[in-house]
């Protein structure tokens, strides 16, 4: 397939989360006007696309009416991620039969701070189970659709959250990212997301136990400075953390428009490993070199010495013993075996491979992502690259049920290949964000991901913004109303 340009704006008067909030604090609208304008997108769109598995309508209405707290996304609305993430009275089911009705009791951390900001937290998001999948279509739930074509998948694991947004349902929407899930999602739905470094968000009061190291929360916008704005939002150390980011020196909304200087852009033009790149996806990383050489940045290839494949091991055994972590706690707490039709069968798959792994094989696989780590780091500093550049994913979108969680044996020889180049930042717990900067001759979004040392989002915000000026974006997928 041969790839264009990033698709034209198809809404030019479209605002994103901070215009409409600069709108609400000057009178040109209400927070109450905005969320019945959600509620009305929600209820007109989510039908088919299947985004949205609850809604908190009525306590959001009665949050607005009583006064918002005056921060700087009042009157916002967002939904959230339904995947190891929280609001209070809500259900928690992780997209699993076998947790469908958990209901959350409290709001996690990134919750408080989205509503310590002024925003309307407005419900929560369809996702594959237990986040086991580059796609999103549960049992459960059932599939989420793409809203640039919607016999086409929206990623995963943040696959919901993606199509709130690209749909115009909402501005932002909340993501968490353990493989690629917020950038995935991005590059399908033609989104920017961007996964932070590691301990930049808490993850209270889920402590994932071992894949705490890989999964990242954040968001899926329209815009980079969305995207900044809500880092500032959620970003701080809680009591406690296990890990903590270094406090950045300014927010991280001043770094979008700042120049970035000129930078060393290393260049992967194929995903690493074994995996067959498709020439729309290494096109797109091509076209961005030649924007980036344009803007005056310094881009030449370079070779990554990491062991993928290793990676990916890693990877599926630290998160496969979470995975039966969750699933033996919720048997205990249920009083009962596992049932046939509790979990998809891709999961079962998952999960039975991680009754085979031993503690050392998981403390293993801890030692190889920080070997991982310090090689993906080893291409920074004062005389490698400033930034890392490279397709987001090796393969453009797939049709809904290429990626069929109860089809095990598919689901294995496919599956991996869409994580292939996003999995191996979260092992190094490196910012890696995903820009919707090319189409695919179907007309569907290519993304192209860029990297930047531990603890500098700061660069990747300032370079992604130049970006986006050189070469805007849509804000919303054809045929749907911006803001």
């Amino acid at each position: 397939m041969t790839p264009t340009t990033g698709p034209t704006n198809t809404a030019p008067t479209s605002r994103d989360a901070l215009a409409l909030a600069a709108d609400i604090r000057a009178g040109a609208t209400t927070a109450a006007e905005v969320l019945e304008e959600a509620i009305a997108r929600i209820e007109r769109l989510d039908p088919g696309l299947g985004a949205m598995v609850s809604t908190r309508i009525d306590a959001a209405r009665a949050e607005v009416e009583a006064g918002l707290p005056d921060g700087p996304l009042r009157g916002v609305p967002i939904v959230i991620k339904a995947l190891g993430t929280d609001v209070a009275g809500l259900p928690a089911a992780d997209g699993s039969r076998l947790l469908a009705d958990v209901v959350a009791t409290v709001d996690s951390t990134v919750v408080q701070r989205y509503k310590a900001a002024g925003m309307v937290v407005l419900g929560t998001t369809n996702v594959p189970e237990m986040g086991k999948s580059t796609t999103t279509e549960s049992l459960l739930h059932g599939p989420c659709h793409n809203p640039w074509n919607t016999a086409y998948s929206t990623g995963g694991s943040s696959g919901g959250s993606a199509a709130a947004v690209a749909s115009g349902m909402v501005p932002v929407a909340h993501g968490t990212d353990g493989g690629g899930s917020i950038r995935i999602p991005a590059a399908m739905c033609g989104l920017v997301g961007l996964k932070p470094s590691r301990g930049r968000v808490p993850t209270w009061p889920h402590p994932d136990a071992l894949s705490s190291p890989l999964s990242y929360h954040h968001a899926l916008t329209t815009t980079v400075r969305d995207s900044a704005a809500l880092l500032d939002v959620v970003a701080g150390h809680r009591p406690g953390d296990s890990y903590g980011a270094p406090t950045p020196s300014r927010p991280f909304l001043d770094e979008v428009g700042a120049d970035p200087g000129r930078l060393c852009v290393g260049m992967l033009r194929v995903a690493p490993g074994p995996f067959p790149t498709d020439a729309a996806c290494t096109a797109a990383v091509d076209h961005t070199a030649a924007l980036l050489a344009g803007l005056g940045h310094d881009v030449h290839e370079v070779e990554l010495d990491v062991d993928v494949l290793e990676g990916m091991s890693a990877v599926g055994a630290i998160m496969g013993a979470q995975l039966r972590a969750t699933i033996d706690a919720r048997l205990a707490a249920l009083g009962r075996d596992l049932d046939d039709d509790d979990i998809e069968p891709w999961t079962r798959v998952i999960l039975d491979n991680a009754m085979t792994h031993s503690a050392p094989d998981v403390a293993r696989a801890l030692q190889t992502a920080t070997r991982t780590g310090w090689r993906v780091a080893e291409l920074f500093g004062p005389d490698g690259v400033d930034v890392l550049m490279l397709p987001t994913l090796p393969s453009t979108t797939p049709e809904l049920g290429y990626l069929d969680p109860t089809d095990p044996e598919a689901m294995w020889t496919r599956s991996s290949a869409f994580s292939v180049c996003t999995s191996m930042f979260n092992l190094s717990g490196q910012p890696a964000i995903s820009l919707p900067l090319a189409a695919d001759d179907r007309g569907l979004p290519v993304g192209v991901q860029l990297v930047a040392d531990y603890a500098r989002e700061d660069v990747l915000l300032r370079l992604s913004g130049q970006l986006e000026a050189a070469a805007p974006w849509a804000t919303v997928a054809p045929g749907y109303e911006g803001w």
